[in-house]
């Protein structure tokens, strides 16, 4: 593990450097962030193997409570997180362990102990993520989520299970919310590569300006910004799987960069000249119509090519109704568990209500339904009247002529209350970035929770 990456996450820069220089000794890859929110984009970003956290940042030096917050929201993303503080008490480290912390220290370090206590987490972690990977495969509760009663759904099983096997490269397509990324992880599991990283992109997320950075990784000052080493998708999805996602949206001026190595295999990380070979097996997908793009000049042909090896177009789910109660199922389990919810059937009249709606949102939407209703019942039994159907198809039905500023801002209100405040999903429902979505958000000042 002496390879892995490591987030110094400190405000003070001479800490930092002392930290990085020690570590880089080391054979680490050091990646650094001076405040809560460079922190969160980081480590969501670079996905590192363990984060360095000062427990005290700028809005008080003494209390530690700014530190426990991040290691709050740094939870979810299961990355270990050794605490450091100038400060330390006894309770502060047994609440920053109770919250998730793997480690706690005091500044000023002792060199040794901190070493050990890096190697020591790094190493649990990685048994940890083989022993959480044996016990995925194992599990047949795995694949509860990957449903495929419907005849259309059958059909793309029985093709992935021939094709998954493959290097082949995949292009999915269909509408937003239809499950086109879990039919990528879906495929992954199958493949020769499934032991191997599965690492998506977001296309549409990535400014121009760092596209290759982002893709090929760079060096420590390539360009003006590169204050620090950082590794490229290609390179992290190395022997696995590459996922683009909404590949439609990249920008015509970027294509020939990517077309480049789908044709050669080879790529240069910024700031390097050598040359790296990239091992990876592609799926992309998007909402798009690819074809008209072309035909419009706003996507060229020759990289559609080497993205539709093998085409796979998901049905809306109004479409595979055969799938609903199966749908139904196993999001009323997974909600049930994740709210510590007593086990919950559904009605007959619920389920026919949800046969009855239209689906505009797909399983995206059918997902945050189940969850809301969830979260409203309070018996045993998840109703018609717990679904709030009624109120969403009388929305539906009535197109209103009114200014059009007002009607985006409600198209946008409507969004984020389907995808139950999230951003990323509401921007997926819109078919907009989630940076373009956050400008109309700031703009309407209307309240989100990321």
């Amino acid at each position: 593990m002496s390879n892995a990456t490591i987030l110094i996450a400190d405000d003070d820069e001479d800490i930092r450097l002392a930290l990085n220089l020690l570590l880089s000794a080391q054979g680490y890859q050091i990646i650094e962030a001076a405040n809560a929110k460079e922190i969160i984009i980081e480590s969501n970003r670079q996905q590192p193997d363990l984060v360095l956290l000062d427990m005290n940042f700028s809005r008080d030096t003494t209390s530690g409570q700014e530190g426990l917050a991040i290691l709050e929201q740094l939870q979810p993303l299961n990355i270990p997180v050794i605490l450091m503080t100038a400060w330390g008490s006894i309770e502060l480290a047994v609440q920053g362990l109770q919250k998730g912390a793997s480690d706690f220290i005091e500044k000023p370090w002792n060199k040794l102990k901190l070493l050990n206590s890096i190697k020591q987490q790094l190493k649990f972690s990685r048994v940890k993520e083989q022993n959480q990977g044996y016990r995925q495969l194992l599990a047949p509760e795995n694949k509860k989520t990957w449903v495929c009663k419907s005849p259309s759904m059958q059909a793309i099983e029985t093709l992935i299970e021939q094709i998954a096997p493959t290097d082949a490269n995949i292009l999915i397509l269909g509408e937003n919310g239809t499950g086109k990324s879990l039919l990528a992880e879906r495929i992954h599991q199958l493949s020769s590569r499934q032991h191997a990283p599965l690492i998506t992109v977001n296309m549409a997320a990535i400014p121009e300006n760092l596209f290759e950075s982002e893709l090929f990784g760079h060096q420590k000052g390539a360009f003006t910004d590169a204050k620090q080493n950082r590794v490229g998708r290609f390179q992290l999805a190395d022997k696995g799987t590459l996922f683009f996602d909404e590949i439609g949206s990249l920008p015509l001026t970027l294509q020939p960069k990517l077309l480049r190595v789908l044709e050669t295999g080879q790529y240069e990380i910024l700031g390097s000249s050598q040359t790296q070979v990239a091992d990876v097996r592609l799926i992309s997908a998007t909402n798009a119509d690819l074809n008209q793009l072309v035909s419009e000049q706003a996507f060229r042909q020759d990289l559609l090519y080497r993205l539709n090896t093998l085409v796979i177009t998901i049905p809306p789910l109004r479409e595979r109704l055969e799938d609903i109660e199966a749908l139904a199922t196993s999001f009323i389990t997974k909600f049930s568990v994740k709210y510590r919810k007593n086990a919950l059937t559904i009605s007959a009249c619920a389920l026919s209500k949800l046969n009855q709606h239209n689906w505009p949102g797909n399983i995206r939407e059918f997902s945050h339904m189940i969850e809301r209703a969830v979260l409203l019942t309070a018996g045993d039994e998840i109703t018609a009247q717990q679904l709030l159907l009624e109120s969403t198809e009388s929305k539906n039905d009535t197109v209103i002529l009114q200014p059009l500023e007002q009607a985006e801002k409600q198209l946008i209100e409507k969004a984020m209350a389907v995808s139950g405040g999230q951003v990323v999903e509401a921007a997926k429902l819109l078919d907009i970035s989630r940076n373009a979505l956050y400008r109309r958000l700031e703009k309407f000042a209307i309240q989100h929770a990321e």
